[in-house]
């Protein structure tokens, strides 16, 4: 039996983070777009207060907390900005393979930080080149080559090392751990123009980069069970923020329906205004329990983990571009003038989709999934 009620401890964490995103994130919003990054005061009152450990392992001095936790704090914060959370480095993707990976010696040698900002993750096998990807590692003497550029990436000109899963020519499938030093590369940035301007995307680009052997983290089947565990914990954190972002745009719009007055009477009134605000609370509620379901799922070990990660991210696609677009509309004219926040929402929302993944790709998966009944057993978690 799992309960979704939280601690005293989780409930004194989620009262953190709903203050210093409402107090400290929101505030500071459009100056961390303008500077293209995170203000320094901010990073350095968001590590202190842990949020940066989430995710990560207590060898690296991380906090190690289970995904039930995660997305509850990851919805807080992410309801002050969700650029200025996808600029945090602890939330970096990569943090999920250092801890699924705990005993790997690679990993323990690899001097990581405690915050995770020296590395980021590169996902070559689930994007297509619809999304401009053209990676190519090729096995050669002592090791491979790697030529191309990747999809956007966030925090690209911060990292020093990447995690990387890639299948080879042969179909193979491998997971790398990639420093720069070792295996240099440029970063191509520009590629996100539109929202999350202060996460740092970029492209990272590999010119007949030779990989050694030793830079091997897992192959074959070990790696493909690996990508997929990792993926689960990647996506249910994403689609967790993106929940953070849907519910700071419905209540706003909530607000200011409620205040515009149009023939002598508040526009939430009409039904026009009043269907389209309950689909978006429908769309809103319903990817919420979607990502408790599966973080408890990714929690407790079940088979379907994974399944429930993808409908999850699927779903959370799906609500916050709904959610933020129809904000802009609710607010007519204004939803268009940077002095009200749900633009830059509305584009932080479309970036967030593009950088983790398209609809087409994960109904493909689920697809799949769902036709050859693979971890398809729906088992019912039994709540409080």
């Amino acid at each position: 039996m799992i309960s979704f009620r939280p601690t005293a401890e989780e409930n004194r964490l989620l009262q953190t983070a709903r203050d210093f995103a409402r107090e400290q994130i929101r505030p500071q919003a459009r100056l961390a777009e303008e500077l293209r990054q995170v203000p320094q005061p901010l990073l350095h009152q968001a590590s202190d207060l842990g949020f940066f450990l989430l995710e990560l392992p207590e060898w690296m001095d991380g906090l190690e907390f289970p995904l039930t936790t995660q997305v509850q704090v990851l919805e807080e914060l992410a309801y002050g900005d969700l650029g200025i959370l996808q600029g945090f480095p602890g939330t970096a993707d990569a943090s999920s393979f250092f801890r699924l990976l705990s005993e790997n010696p690679q990993i323990k040698n690899s001097q990581c930080s405690a915050s995770g900002c020296g590395f980021g993750f590169l996902d070559a096998v689930s994007w297509t080149s619809e999304w401009g990807q053209s990676l190519r590692l090729e096995r050669v003497a002592h090791g491979y080559e790697l030529n191309g550029h990747s999809q956007p990436i966030r925090l690209a000109h911060q990292v020093a090392g990447i995690i990387a899963c890639f299948r080879d020519e042969d179909g193979e499938w491998l997971v790398l751990l990639l420093h720069q030093s070792e295996t240099p590369w440029t970063v191509l940035a520009g590629d996100i123009r539109l929202g999350l301007l202060a996460a740092g995307c970029g492209r990272i680009s590999f010119d007949a980069v030779w990989v050694p052997e030793h830079a091997v983290l897992a192959r074959g089947e070990e790696a493909q069970l690996l990508v997929e565990q990792a993926l689960s914990r990647i996506y249910i954190r994403q689609a967790a923020a993106e929940v953070g972002l849907a519910k700071a745009a419905l209540d706003y719009t909530v607000e200011y329906t409620a205040q515009r007055q149009a023939f002598g009477q508040p526009i939430a009134q009409f039904q026009g205004v009043s269907f389209l605000v309950a689909d978006m609370e429908m769309e809103q509620r319903a990817v919420h329990h979607l990502v408790w379901r599966a973080a408890a799922a990714t929690d407790l070990g079940q088979e379907n983990a994974f399944q429930y990660a993808l409908e999850a991210i699927l779903r959370s696609h799906r609500a916050v571009s709904f959610v933020t677009n129809h904000a802009v509309q609710l607010l007519g004219g204004h939803g268009f003038v940077q002095e009200y926040p749900v633009e830059k929402w509305m584009r932080d929302a479309q970036a967030q989709v593009m950088l983790y993944g398209c609809e087409s790709q994960f109904l493909n998966q689920l697809g799949e999934r769902t036709v050859s009944g693979q971890n398809y057993n729906r088992s019912t978690l039994t709540v409080k």
